[in-house]
């Protein structure tokens, strides 16, 4: 973690060449030691856990301040409970004995997570980063710059080894842990505050066998990467419609596509994956082996373990396929979005099409009614797919045509920045009414960013051919995917930017039915949301939960508590 950690520590350590120890209290301790979580501990005082992340030490503390983070009233000596200003300041003798029980406490628990650093430190492959280190401040940072985190550890690992490495050493030290793919998961679950982030992303091993048909890859691969050695042999799988998403976690969370019509989900796809469960043995899981653990992990998300590998069936696919984008003004809006429901009533497994309403690339803020789709059939029946398509009107824009299946799926990477904040809403529709179109252009109306997006993803063909309880994604229907997608480049429209998502969202829940899709669960869509999300195959996840991780150490996700 840091070449200056003695490897025996006594209540004293160096960090940037700076000898620190008790005597120099909490102050050093925050300020060298960023993200550290320590137990506060005082005579009357319940225990409690607070971050010191940042913390300014002054000759006097917010009682507001130390409340939020011992969770409990506090109350000065000799001042009376009934006045409000009687909580507005800590008497500076009572703040130095809160703090003087910070360092002390806080060194112990430094200590020994260096001396357990340290010995992992001689045998990881990978890199280990702490907050002092060179290398953490970029690799703390995940896609959604709305999330700002910092881990205590973060564990670059390189391979299996490294990450059942990583499990042992978290669990030796207490602290949660937090699992990094791709690290594009908009609700920012690859990370977490003084905790330890197990990063994948260095993992980016990929094996084609072009004639199994087969593709064996690691975590860390994107679909930008995995397309790319895939279309050397003409195969593909259905993968994210953003290249720069994560295998790992779209696929183990269903994994939209343009190819879903054809060939289902990413997790349709799986033969098998390799796994670091919570007690860090590695399991390989398939139809055939561990078959209840194989079952939960298409879909149940990384409540299971750490998928290290992915092994997916390929197919036929390209390398030039029809697809594209098409736009019309925004006021032609009701009509174009009526054309594509019915557009997409008939559709064959080898043509999928979105909707939706955004802005002009060109970040003018125009807005605009579009459609965006990919035809994987052959050449003629996708040029004749692109024509039905033109026959709504004169488009504003026109992009549609032969494309290579790589360059497609690259096609919308640059509406979507790393470091651009983001926050979501989701839901399936029960039906795209007339009136849900019209309260979806109502409400983009107002929509406060020119990256913002509503967008509509039609399920259809072989996604909607497979049992919902076949595997643990049990959304099987033809239907529609509602999604409030609100992106901007400054945080102080960060405000009116949640707040316009949530009353869209808010707005249009009249027309949604019960499922929701787990990839597209924000951070504030905790419980009844992730029950909605499994529908009923969430009791068989709980039960499976309970057998592979019975303390539920994998729980900074789409979490399934154990049902015991």
């Amino acid at each position: 973690m840091n070449e200056h950690v003695p490897a025996k520590v006594s209540c004293s350590f160096q960090t940037r060449g700076k000898q620190l120890g008790i005597a120099d209290g909490p102050e050093a301790i925050t300020q060298e030691f960023f993200g550290d979580t320590v137990r506060w501990r005082r005579a009357g005082i319940a225990d409690g856990h607070v971050s010191i992340t940042g913390m300014q030490v002054e000759d006097t503390v917010g009682a507001d301040y130390v409340e939020r983070g011992i969770r409990t009233q506090l109350f000065p000596a000799r001042q009376p409970r009934d006045k409000p200003t009687a909580r507005e300041r800590v008497c500076r003798r009572d703040t130095e004995r809160l703090l003087i029980a910070i360092a002390l406490d806080g060194c112990n628990r430094l200590r020994k997570r260096f001396e357990a650093v340290v010995e992992l430190s001689g045998t990881f492959s990978g890199q280990l980063l702490g907050p002092a280190d060179e290398g953490y401040e970029e690799a703390r940072r995940v896609h959604n710059a709305l999330v700002d985190k910092r881990p205590a550890l973060i564990a670059r690992c390189s391979g299996v080894a490294d990450v059942v490495d990583a499990i042992s050493l978290t669990r030796k030290l207490g602290l949660e842990v937090a699992v990094r793919g791709g690290g594009h998961n908009v609700a920012g679950r690859a990370t977490l505050d003084g905790g330890v982030m197990i990063d994948l992303s260095p993992m980016k091993g990929i094996h084609v066998d072009p004639k199994g048909r087969t593709a064996r890859v690691q975590a860390g691969v994107t679909w930008a990467e995995l397309n790319r050695e895939t279309q050397l042999h003409g195969l593909a799988v259905t993968g994210g419609v953003v290249s720069s998403t994560g295998v790992a976690g779209l696929t183990l969370g269903g994994g939209l596509g343009w190819l879903m019509g054809k060939y289902g989900l990413a997790l349709d796809n799986l033969r098998s994956v390799d796994l670091v469960t919570a007690d860090s043995k590695v399991l390989r899981a398939s139809k055939d082996e561990e078959p209840d653990l194989f079952w939960a992990i298409r879909g149940g998300g990384g409540n299971f373990g750490v998928v290290t590998s992915f092994e997916f069936q390929l197919h036929p696919v390209g390398p030039i396929v029809n697809g594209g984008l098409i736009a019309y003004p925004f006021g032609q809006a009701r009509g174009l979005l009526r054309f594509f429901r019915d557009r997409t009533a008939s559709l064959p497994d080898e043509h999928v099409i979105f909707g939706g309403l955004i802005h002009a690339p060109d970040g003018s803020g125009t807005k605009l009614a579009v459609m965006v789709t990919c035809h994987c059939g052959s050449s003629a029946a996708g040029e004749q797919a692109m024509q039905a398509l033109r026959q709504y009107g004169a488009p504003a824009m026109d992009a549609l045509g032969p494309i290579p299946y790589s360059q497609l799926n690259r096609m919308l990477d640059a509406a979507y920045p790393k470091g651009a904040l983001n926050y979501w809403k989701s839901s399936f529709l029960d039906r795209l009414s007339d009136e849900a179109i019209d309260t979806m252009i109502a409400c983009f109306e107002g929509c406060p960013t020119p990256m913002g997006q509503l967008l509509i993803e039609h399920f259809h063909g072989a996604v909607t051919r497979i049992a919902p309880d076949d595997t643990a994604f049990p959304h099987r229907s033809e239907g529609y995917d509602f999604l409030v997608l609100c992106e901007w480049m400054k945080h102080v429209d960060s405000d009116r930017c949640i707040d316009w998502t949530k009353q869209t969202y808010t707005r249009m829940q009249p027309f949604f039915g019960s499922a929701r899709y787990v990839n597209y669960l924000d951070a504030d869509d905790m419980g009844e949301p992730i029950a909605a999300a499994y529908g009923a195959n969430y009791p068989r996840l709980q039960r499976t939960k309970s057998k592979y991780d019975p303390k539920n150490l994998f729980r900074m996700n789409q979490n399934i508590r154990p049902s015991s």
